[in-house]
């Protein structure tokens, strides 16, 4: 697929590689000469532009680009007039950076409801590991609804999903296991994570493992907490 991303920040220049490496064709933009030529080994296409000029931006492929995420942060002014200059040239999927409550309610009014918040996201996975330091991870699908990532409770240690009926008992619904290993690269210890694949009512826990959990957050919270 093919995505342009605007603006090479932190979040802009992650997501941009992150796309590249999954194989994705990305354009990436930045104003900054600099920023463009350090990356231009690790993302498809980098280009040095002025994302607000209608005239520089109507020279990238925006019609065959299945997204354009603006990931403009530090200047909401600049963010704002690209989506704005985005929306008028009729490009068919943009995803906007929220960094306020002012950018999310202009945004809004522009009929941009495909946005992302990545402060925000960030800052609320913190507080709940910092919250309960059994939450390895965890993502917020809905107001009601969360994947949490959470050691396999010592309770349940060498029981399957089946013996252990944590769907009965907590209603929350086990997604997969994932055991952690340690793996040298380039002399260096490094942390890696493998999942077991869709977790079946066969599926053992393992001491050291961890559970990946979907459903209400207080009905997780109950199976950590009775758990402990």
């Amino acid at each position: 697929m093919k995505y342009i991303v605007l603006g090479l920040g932190h979040f802009g220049k992650s997501l941009a590689v992150h796309l590249t490496e999954l194989g994705h064709e990305v354009i990436a933009v930045d104003k900054k000469l600099a920023i463009v030529e350090q990356l231009k080994d690790r993302i498809t296409h980098t280009v040095c532009m002025d994302t607000t000029d209608r005239e520089a931006m109507t020279s990238l492929p925006l019609k065959d680009a299945h997204a354009v995420i603006v990931a403009i942060g530090e200047d909401e002014g600049a963010s704002l007039l690209t989506t704005a200059l985005l929306k008028q040239l009729d490009v068919k999927r943009i995803i906007g950076r929220i960094v306020s409550e002012l950018q999310r309610t202009v945004l809004e009014a522009m009929q941009i409801d495909d946005y992302i918040m990545p402060e925000e996201e960030a800052a609320e996975r913190l507080a709940m590991r910092l919250d309960n330091v059994d939450i390895i991870d965890s993502f917020k699908i809905s107001d009601r609804y969360s994947i949490v990532e959470t050691r396999v409770p010592s309770k349940y240690v060498g029981m399957t999903l089946k013996e252990a009926n944590l769907t009965n008992q907590y209603k929350v619904i086990v997604l997969t296991t994932v055991k952690s290993y340690e793996e040298k690269v380039s002399g260096k210890t490094v942390q890696r994570n493998e999942a077991s694949g869709i977790a079946s009512s066969e599926t053992r826990l393992v001491e050291g493992d961890l559970l990946v959990l979907f459903g209400e957050l207080s009905d997780i919270q109950r199976l950590i907490q009775k758990t402990n």
